[in-house]
């Protein structure tokens, strides 16, 4: 190991974090390969008493690394809390699992009991479950709370061996005495499918304790979202229910919605972009005005929803005490059914509760929606039949995008970004992005940057190219206008970032590696003026908490600012 590569190891664990029990390593950024690289770190697990969580996010940990540190974690019995997602970045696929292996092995060792796994953002696939199959299905998880696996690929298969391996904890630790208790799942971003999506459900279903559900952007239709609709009726419980980004169609909303009536404690319902449709939006309105008296948050944009079940479901609102949002963003009302819905929600006092409804998309044509219903859902019956005799070819879910019914319009992609929709955009996206685009609010361009870069995947050719072209064409367009103020978007987008404080409304959002990945691309086009680079340099050199999750992201774009700053 090279003696700067030590040094900054050792620097790096001057910085460690050390509260109450937690040993955190957090966005430090390091590339731990070997043995020798995490000598320090292993000394410091080592002597570490009570250790309670570790935390190893925004580092790359190799094989031998992690088969280090998997040893000095075999006596650590306190051990609940393993926070590790976006622990693998610029690793190949192959090494993971034996990684992932190593690390369950010790924690089973040392007769742990979990309570908290993160492994989200970590491109592992199905293979990746496989390595934690063993210690998911042992007695370290029988106590396990919290399960995040956002973001890793999982596909079908890794939903399937997920599913059986939660099935197997549950019984087993019934039949000691203690049975699986998880209140948060995670897993959004899987491209589960309906097949996956089921099988979790009949774990769910077995589970009975779940609190908070997030399985947004998984190409899950109505078989997979009927199964789950099932699964949350055996949830009491159930708080956060969000599936954004799935395709329900009536049948998937309507099975929604009667689930939702046996359930008293739901606070967050998210099925924006899920295609509910008017009829769908109906069942939900009535499920609402009926029960869930808790109700915070009711999101049910994007869903080709028209005037009269919009009005109808701001009526089903109107008690609700708990009410801070309700999202109707992206649909079909029209501007005189916009406009009749502000009307309403002002008159029952809950105007300010009221979403945007600036990507309304227009009444639809006469007997367009039901048409186009009936035709999804004919798909659909088609698809659930074909699946019973379909065998899925792991190796492909990484490449081929989950099924959709229609092409996503830009609206859709900046409400709720995915990679998919951008891809789905077509060969014109950045043009019909930068359309869209409005130069004269500096705020929204900004936004809009963040929302684009919010995609970004290092590893994923098709996915970065799409992304950097669309960033391109939008930036080429602000900064080639004269009337654009370059200053005000880079202090905007220093606000979003969380690094400088405003008295605007301006909110900062979660900062991922994509961001600050597509902004170090950005400043090194001819088209970014390079006066202002300078102030981008010198935020960026702070310490700052909004980025420590990006640590190797961060650290790229420090050297890249400071090296043009030295050029200019």
């Amino acid at each position: 190991m090279a003696s700067d590569d030590v040094r900054q190891l050792a620097d790096s664990l001057a910085k460690t974090q050390v509260t109450e029990g937690e040993l955190s390593y957090k966005g430090r950024g390091l590339k731990l390969d070997n043995a020798q690289s995490v000598d320090e770190m292993v000394k410091e697990i080592v002597k570490f008493d009570g250790l309670r969580a570790l935390r190893l996010e925004g580092n790359t940990v190799g094989v031998e690394a992690a088969q280090t540190i998997a040893k000095a974690l075999e006596n650590k019995k306190d051990l609940q809390c393993c926070y590790w997602s976006d622990m693998f970045t610029g690793r190949l696929r192959a090494e993971i699992p034996p990684a992932l292996v190593s690390l369950g092995e010790a924690i089973v060792t040392a007769g742990a009991r979990l309570k908290v796994l993160d492994l989200s953002d970590n491109a592992f696939g199905p293979d990746g479950v496989k390595g934690i199959e063993k210690l998911l299905k042992s007695t370290a998880c029988h106590s396990l709370e919290e399960l995040r696996l956002n973001n890793c690929g999982m596909g079908i298969g890794g939903g399937k061996i997920l599913a059986e391996a939660l099935t197997v904890c549950h019984k087993e630790s019934t039949a000691a005495g203690a049975p699986l208790r998880l209140k948060v799942f995670i897993a959004g971003r899987n491209r589960l499918e309906n097949d996956g999506a089921t099988a979790l459900a009949k774990a769910f279903q077995l589970i009975g304790s779940l609190e908070e559900v997030h399985m947004p952007q998984n190409g899950i239709n109505y078989p997979g979202v009927s199964a789950l609709a099932t699964a949350m009726k055996h949830n009491p419980q159930l708080r956060v229910l969000n599936l954004n980004d799935n395709t329900f169609t009536k049948k998937g909303a309507i099975a929604m919605a009667e689930a939702l009536k046996h359930l008293r404690n739901v606070q967050v319902i998210n099925f924006g972009d899920c295609l509910v449709r008017s009829e769908g939006a109906f069942a939900i309105a009535e499920t609402v005005k009926e029960g869930l008296p808790l109700l915070k948050e009711l999101n049910l944009s994007f869903g080709e929803v028209t005037e009269d079940a919009a009005l109808e479901v701001a009526r089903s609102v109107q008690h609700k005490d708990h009410l801070e949002r309700l999202d109707l963003n992206g649909n079909c009302l029209g501007e005189e059914g916009c406009d009749k819905l502000r009307e309403l929600t002002e008159s029952m006092k809950l105007g300010q509760i009221l979403g945007s409804l600036s990507d309304d998309e227009g009444e639809p044509e006469e007997d367009e929606e039901d048409s186009e219903d009936e035709d999804l859902e004919e798909e659909e019956e088609e698809e659930e039949e074909g699946d019973e005799e379909e065998t899925h070819n792991e190796s492909d879910l990484f490449q081929t995008p989950p099924s959709a019914p229609r092409p996503p319009d830009v609206s859709s992609f900046l409400s709720f970004p995915s990679p998919d929709k951008l891809l789905r955009l077509g060969e014109k996206r950045s043009s019909l992005i930068q359309q869209q685009v409005d130069v004269q609010d500096v705020n929204r361009i900004a936004e809009v940057f963040l929302k684009i870069s919010s995609v970004y995947k290092e590893d994923d050719v098709q996915v970065k190219s799409a992304v950097l072209e669309s960033i391109d064409a939008v930036m080429k367009k602000a900064f080639s206008t004269p009337s654009f103020q370059p200053l005000i978007f880079v202090s905007s987008l220093l606000v979003m970032l969380g690094l400088l404080k405003s008295e605007d409304k301006l909110k900062p959002v979660r900062v991922v590696s994509g961001h600050l990945q597509c902004l170090e691309h950005a400043v090194k086009q001819s088209y970014f003026p390079k006066e202002h680079i300078t102030v981008l340099s010198a935020f960026m050199s702070r310490q700052n908490k909004s980025l420590e999750s990006c640590g190797s992201a961060r650290d790229r774009l420090k050297s890249t600012l400071q090296k043009l700053t030295a050029e200019s």
